[in-house]
């Protein structure tokens, strides 16, 4: 099976199948307009509410929207991903694309952070274990590649990976150390989109009868973000540490909370999906294929910022529509071609001297011409 370059979190990854370059002519043509639209709204949220996290807890809007939207940003970035993933073998050139595009692109940038922060008066930290901010989900995302193989050969993959995600939550060495509770939390999802990429739901996605349902999925989640966006606590969504006795429910019962809100953000990033126009949309499209660029330099342009106390300084709605606003350029900005290009030896690192020569693959044996009859085996002679 042909390996196909792998995704990020924000770009589902920084390539695609059959739409794997941001450069023009072919490869522009044969991008798919629908995945590069989801992202870019993927995207501009998570950088949104990134922007607007330090002051989300005494603003009721941005914690309404924070909740509304939570589906359409990790989740949404985690069934992307898995849309992009292949699950055949991990075969040589598999492993030096998982390196290329997750793992060093993961230290370079928890390298950055670590001296950003040097910068800002911290003490300087390297990050091996647990990496910073988002970075968690370039770690999952390895993870996530690994386990694809193996998740397939199961007879139900999705109910056994839900069951792991539900069960996960009872074992308290599974947390933030290698991003190991996200990781097998969020693995059904990751199933669910590779299964879209493989064609499944697509009668969802292209029938007149599923318009409805999209448009009532997504009102849905407006009205819960804007009428009990309190009552919804942030541990049910971070999806980061075991259950706790604090919830609502039993301890015992914690486990229904999750498959409740695994469930939400399946049918609500379908819901998105089926909504999102297909066709090539002026800008959009194109900011939308630097979603991986975006995901992985936005925190370092808010965090001096936030740091400084400029955000904090926000307070009537007139501020807080120009926060936004300036999150969307900035999305904008760090999506734009001339931005991908300049920062492409750090989110894709040119590794050819790192590698040995690739060894050469098993000969394959001559096949026939097509035009060329394959000639009939005589049955062999029976003896009475």
């Amino acid at each position: 099976m042909m390996d196909k370059p792998l995704p990020g979190p924000a770009d589902a990854v920084s390539a695609v199948p059959a739409v794997p370059t941001d450069r023009g002519g072919g490869a522009d043509r044969a991008r798919n307009p629908w995945w590069d639209n989801a992202r870019f709204l993927s995207a501009t949220l998570i950088v949104i509410l990134h922007a607007g996290g330090s002051i989300m807890a005494r603003e009721e809007v941005l914690h309404s929207f924070h909740i509304a939207s939570w589906a359409f940003r990790v989740p949404a970035f985690v069934m992307l991903a898995g849309v992009f993933s292949d699950a055949g073998p991990l075969g040589p050139r598999s492993l030096r694309t998982l390196l290329q595009s997750i793992v060093l692109p993961a230290l370079v940038f928890s390298l950055l952070y670590s001296l950003e922060r040097y910068w800002l008066g911290d003490a300087f930290t390297v990050h091996v274990v647990q990496l910073p901010w988002t970075l968690w989900f370039l770690m999952s995302l390895f993870f996530w590649r690994l386990l694809l193989p193996l998740v397939v050969q199961l007879r139900h993959p999705l109910l056994v990976t839900t069951g792991v995600a539900l069960a996960v939550g009872y074992v308290e060495e599974f947390g933030l150390a290698f991003s190991a509770s996200r990781t097998l939390v969020y693995l059904p999802l990751f199933y669910l989109g590779w299964r879209i990429g493989q064609g499944s739901l697509s009668t969802w996605f292209t029938s007149r009868w599923s318009l409805f349902p999209a448009v009532a999925g997504i009102l849905a989640s407006c009205v819960v973000g804007w009428l009990w966006h309190r009552e919804i606590k942030g541990n049910w969504l971070s999806m980061r540490h075991p259950y706790s006795a604090a919830d609502p429910l039993s301890l015992e019962w914690a486990w229904v909370v999750r498959l409740l809100v695994l469930a939400a953000a399946a049918a609500l990033v379908l819901c998105l999906l089926r909504l999102m126009p297909r066709r090539r949309l002026p800008l959009v499209t194109t900011l939308g294929a630097g979603g991986f660029t975006i995901y992985l330099l936005h925190p370092l342009v808010i965090l001096p910022v936030r740091e400084l106390g400029w955000i904090s300084r926000v307070n009537t709605p007139v501020e807080i529509v120009g926060l936004v606003l300036c999150a969307v350029l900035l999305t904008m900005v760090l999506g734009s071609p001339p931005v991908r290009r300049l920062v492409r030896p750090l989110t894709r690192p040119p590794v050819g001297r790192l590698f040995a020569p690739a060894p050469p693959g098993p000969r394959q044996p001559e096949r026939a011409p097509a035009h060329t009859p394959v000639p009939s085996v005589p049955e062999p002679v029976r003896t009475p």
